[in-house]
């Protein structure tokens, strides 16, 4: 597995390191010479790899531990080389091409430093920017360009506010929470066969809810499933290895006390 290979210390006299690891990753995927498992692979079966290591640069961030986050990035860059080099192969475009495109982006998505279009960058000046480059590239919806493989809050809030710069949007937090409310009764209702998409709406109506409150919804469950976790684990040690034992009377009795210790 290409990440799995001993590096050494540094690139050769006159080489940089991204020439080094273009490199390498192109030595891996050498029909003759290559690993096998690197020759096998396609960008099907590397995507679950690219996102996950980009999960692990975020926790890396989250955690403050910069040391990782070095080797994380690492990690998420030989990602990018390896699709780049898996492209470069079926002639479609290669490494520099990528570095080229998103140069060229942020160029212009930065008109006010790179151009002399005067003003400040804030957040409604660079979405429409960004909707400037969807036009250019044929989108007919609002929704284009919101990808299928996002987190499915992170996606429910994405399409939520490109829905709000068209209007279609509550101006409070009143209408979201009576859909909230709407949302818990017809999923108790539901049959059996309606259940997974009336809990889609509900979830769906909880992001728009927190979004309404300014809040982003996939931070706001990682941070619960953090504080979860953390509680869980409270309990387990102050259970002594008996916690699966306890009736939830008992259970409960250690959340409480577990939740009353934490100090903020």
């Amino acid at each position: 597995m290409a990440e799995d290979q001993e590096p050494s210390l540094a690139a050769p006299s006159g080489q940089t390191e991204i020439a080094r690891l273009l490199g390498i990753m192109a030595r891996l995927r050498d029909p003759d010479r290559g690993c096998e498992w690197d020759l096998a692979q396609d960008f099907s079966s590397i995507a679950p790899y690219t996102i996950e290591e980009a999960y692990e640069v975020a926790d890396a961030i989250e955690r403050g531990a910069m040391d990782e986050l070095r080797e994380e990035l690492g990690d998420l860059l030989l990602q990018v080389v390896f699709h780049a080099r898996m492209a470069e192969e079926r002639g479609l475009f290669a490494f520099d091409d990528v570095a080229r495109a998103i140069s060229d982006k942020m160029e212009a998505r930065h008109p006010h430093i790179f151009r002399d279009a005067g003003g400040t960058m804030t957040e409604g000046r660079w979405e429409e920017l960004k909707a400037a480059e969807r036009q250019q590239k044929g989108a007919s919806s609002a929704m284009d360009g919101v990808a299928r493989a996002l987190p499915a809050l992170l996606r429910a809030e994405k399409l939520q506010k490109r829905a709000a710069r068209d209007g279609f949007d509550w101006g409070d937090t009143e209408g979201p929470t009576a859909k909230v409310h709407e949302e818990i009764g017809e999923l108790a209702e539901a049959p059996q066969e309606n259940r997974l998409e009336e809990a889609g709406d509900l979830l769906f109506a909880a992001v728009n809810l927190v979004r309404a409150y300014g809040v982003p919804a996939e931070e706001a469950l990682r941070a619960a499933n953090d504080k979860f976790e953390r509680r869980y684990r409270g309990m387990e040690e102050a259970a002594s290895g008996t916690f699966a034992t306890l009736d939830l009377d008992a259970q409960e009795a250690l959340w409480q006390q577990v939740k009353a210790a934490e100090t903020f």
